[in-house]
Formats: structure tokens, C-alpha cells, sequence
């Protein structure tokens, strides 16, 4: 599936400060099956306008697959464990992808 149809297979990107237990947070969520599986990034600047002010913090990011129906409790329950009043929690659908990958994240993520 490789011509840009919707697989119903969505990436939810998140940041967290560098320091906050983002592994527990990715952990839960896979347990709880709400993703397939997350990739954690640490060790990355975010340089971002915040308040007026021009700020640069350590951040790590995670990267979460999950389907299109549990999407939104996904993005719900990371909001729930986020410590950042507006944090960066944004998805979008994957038009593509090596089948046996897509049908894996459907299965873990079924209710």
C-alpha cells in the first residue's frame, strides 16, 4: 500500500522536557493498547516563541503509531500525563506503508 490511500494508520508526535519520564508514558500507553509501539528520541533542542519570549530547551520526542478510531484517546490520555500547560501533541495519517507493518499496529491496537 504504497500509493497515498489512507491505511488507517495514524503517527502521533509528542514532545516531553528532557528529565520527564517519557518511557513510563509511551510504556502505559502501548500496554494499554491505545499504540502499537512508540520511538523515543532523546537528546533534541526545541527552540520555540513562548509567552513573548524566544526560549530553547532540551526536549525528547516520541513517535507513536496507533489506528485512526484510537487515535483521539490516544492524544487524550497523553494530554492526561503531559507536564507542559500547551504541549506539542500533533498527529497525521499514514497514506502508506509496508503491509504486514500496517496490519501489526491494527492488531495491537484493537480494544
Amino acid at each position: 500500500m504504497m500509493n497515498g490511500e489512507q491505511t488507517g494508520v495514524v503517527s502521533v508526535y509528542v514532545t516531553f522536557p528532557a528529565g520527564f519520564a517519557a518511557d513510563d508514558v509511551v510504556r502505559d500507553v502501548v500496554s494499554e493498547k491505545l499504540a502499537a509501539c512508540g520511538n523515543i528520541v532523546s537528546g533534541v533542542t526545541s527552540i520555540y516563541r513562548w509567552e513573548g519570549r524566544i526560549e530553547r530547551d532540551p526536549e525528547t520526542i516520541a513517535i507513536l503509531k496507533t489506528t485512526a478510531d484510537r487515535a483521539e484517546a490516544l492524544v487524550n490520555r497523553l494530554r492526561e500525563a503531559h507536564p507542559f500547560e500547551v504541549p506539542c501533541i500533533v498527529a497525521w495519517p499514514v497514506s502508506g506503508g509496508f503491509p504486514p507493518y500496517l496490519d501489526w499496529v491494527r492488531e495491537e491496537t484493537r480494544g
